[in-house]
Formats: C-alpha cells, structure tokens, sequence
C-alpha cells in the first residue's frame, strides 16, 4: 500500500471588485506535493502512472501566477506563470490513472507540454466568436529548469524554445440535456530535440552508440470530444445523465518516445436515483510506444524486450459524505504494462479523495 497527496492553496481576485479593472483577474496558487509512488516501489514498469497525484517531484511550487484582462467584448488575454493544460486539451483528473487525466499532450511528452503543478512564462489570446465558438492561441517558455525541485517565481535563463499551441473549440446545449464541446488543435515546440532512431550519421544508434540526430522542432495534434448523452443540464453543464468522452493525441514520430495516446470512457451523474451527486467513472485508453523506439529495441542485443503498446481501464464511483469531502474509490487494470508483451498484467485497487475548503 501507498499513499501519495497533494495541498493547493490559491486566490482568484475579481479585479473589478477589488481595484476597479472592469474585466481583469488574477490567480495565485501554490502547491505541495508528497507520498511514495507506488509504481516505482511495486516495480510496475507502467507507461502511465496510476497515482496521477504522484509526481514532478515531491516539493511546494508556485503553480499559477498569472493576470487575465478582457479586451473588448470578445477578446481574453492571460499573461504570467501559467501551463498549457489549463486552457489546451483541458480534461479532468476524476480518474487516479494518468491515461485519464489532464491535457493528454502532457502525458506523452512532459518534457516540454508540463501539465499541473509546473508552471512556465506564458500568454495566452482567447477570441470567443461566439457563443458556441472559441478559438485560442498561446506562447509558453520550454525551458527545462521548470522540473527543479525548488520554490521560484520563474526563472529568467535557460528557455530553449516555445511551445505554440492553438485550438477551436465547438460547443452545444445549454439546458437541453446535451451538452457537449469539441476540439481539435495543434501544436510547435520550436526547441530542438533528440531523435530516437538516428545517430547524427543517420544510422541506428542502437548500433552505433553515437550521439542522436538533432531534430529542429517537435509537434503534434489532439482531437477531444466530451458529449452528454442523457440526464438534464443547467447553464451549459451537465447535472445528471451519462456522458462519454474521446481523446486522441498523435506527438511527432522522429523524438517522442510515447507517440499517440486514445482513451474513451463515460461518466454517469445520478445512477442511483436517491444519490444525485453520485458519480460513476469508466475509462479505457492505450497509450503508444514508438515504432522507432522499438526498431532500436530490436536492433540490441541487451535489450531485454521490444516494447509496443500500454492497455490500461479504470473504474470508480465517487461519493460526497459532505460538500467539503468526496471519496472515489477505483479499481485499475493495465494490460502489458510499458508495453511489454510478456508482462504481467497490473491491477491495483484505489481510494481518491479531495477535501475542498
């Protein structure tokens, strides 16, 4: 048994109201993470970590830092200390395993897309066309020192590049019981990055042992759906009924170790009729390993095995005893755990828990 936590403390200040800014806003929060990862001490070799809590190291961080200002009507500028997760590929962390969590960029390439607690210098422009459309772009800083375990504010040196993303989203339903939101994007890491293949002669460097072929920029695209099926909704949120959601998340071939990730899974508010918070999760989701990565693989001879593809589903049902307490214990099953074929397969039952004041 392990057990692994994290306490967020933050502010959200409605400048408005406080200095007389009509429209801006500002976010503080910091974090402090800490427990053992149960992956690591039980050796399960997972691809995804199945405590998503875990991780990014076990230290207090500034998490959000950021100032947000309308500019007119339509038009949404945040600056500061932010991550791309909060407003590219956004998803919920209900789930405890990782395939199911937070922005999905962020689960296959964490060196540079760094979801929550890590922050990095960043703006971004959100133009809202309408009421079902919005269409958003970001510059974010890549810069490696954001994974030290240390309290800062930011740091001024050492960037190797930005990441770029930008997203349209689609939304429907209001109060019709089928709410729903769609959205595709795509992104540039402008860094330069390793590839996982080539030596820098174009050979294998499984066989050379010479240093990676240097690639210039790293990309990719995602494609999220979440859709209300049945129940009721209010002001564009579902309150209860089934909804089911898909991600897919293809990262660039020539440095991503973890290329393409897809998960699929519903939600069910209300199953039990004199429980209407309740909620029942189901999640299935297969995350990749890079064909490159495994022709490498074969080509050595110490290897002691190919890997291909990670299969991982969870299940929970979430209880509020009170308002301030919800407990979602969940049971998980991974199928070739880092995908590895000969494996065994992994199944851990757990009990997540939020305390919100």
């Amino acid at each position: 048994m392990r057990e692994t936590g994290q306490f967020d403390v933050g502010v959200l200040l409605d400048l408005d109201k406080v200095v007389g800014l009509r429209g801006g806003a500002f976010q503080a929060t910091v974090t402090y993470r800490r427990g053992r990862d149960l992956g690591a001490d039980a050796n399960l070799g997972v691809l995804q970590q199945v405590q998503e809590v875990y991780g990014r190291g076990q230290t207090v961080r500034l998490t959000q830092f950021w100032y947000e200002q309308m500019l007119g009507e339509k038009l949404e500028l945040k600056i500061g200390r932010t991550n791309p997760g909060e407003d590219f590929a956004s998803f919920s962390c209900y789930f405890q395993n990782l395939s199911f969590c937070g922005a999905p960029p962020g689960n296959l390439n964490g060196d540079y897309w760094q979801n929550w607690p890590i922050s990095q210098w960043g703006a971004r422009l959100r133009y809202d066309v309408n009421d079902h459309l919005t269409l958003k772009t970001a510059a974010y800083e890549v810069n490696p020192r954001n994974l030290d375990n240390d309290f800062v504010i930011g740091h001024f040196h050492g960037a190797t590049g930005a990441l770029i993303p930008v997203e349209a989203e689609w939304r429907r339903g209001y109060d019709d019981g089928r709410v729903g939101a769609y959205k595709v994007s795509g992104w540039v890491n402008t860094s330069n990055g390793d590839d996982v293949f080539y030596d820098l002669n174009r050979r294998p460097i499984a066989i050379t042992g010479l240093e990676p072929l240097r690639r210039s920029a790293r990309y990719g695209v995602y494609f999220n759906i979440q859709q209300q099926v049945t129940g009721t909704s209010k002001d564009g949120k579902s309150v209860t009924g089934l909804s089911v959601f898909l991600n897919a998340t293809q990262a660039d071939r020539a440095t991503s170790t973890t290329d393409n990730q897809i998960a699929a899974g519903l939600f069910y508010k209300g199953l039990v009729p004199w429980r209407p918070n309740d909620i029942l999760g189901f999640g299935v989701a297969r995350t990749n390993v890079n064909g490159r990565v495994a022709r490498g693989q074969e080509l050595d001879p110490t290897r002691p095995a190919v890997q291909d593809a990670e299969y991982a589903s969870e299940i929970y049902y979430s209880v509020h005893p009170t308002k301030w307490l919800e407990l979602r214990p969940n049971v998980q099953w991974v199928h070739n755990p880092g995908g590895v074929h000969d494996a065994n397969d992994v199944a851990v039952l757990g009990l997540k828990g939020a305390i919100t004041l």
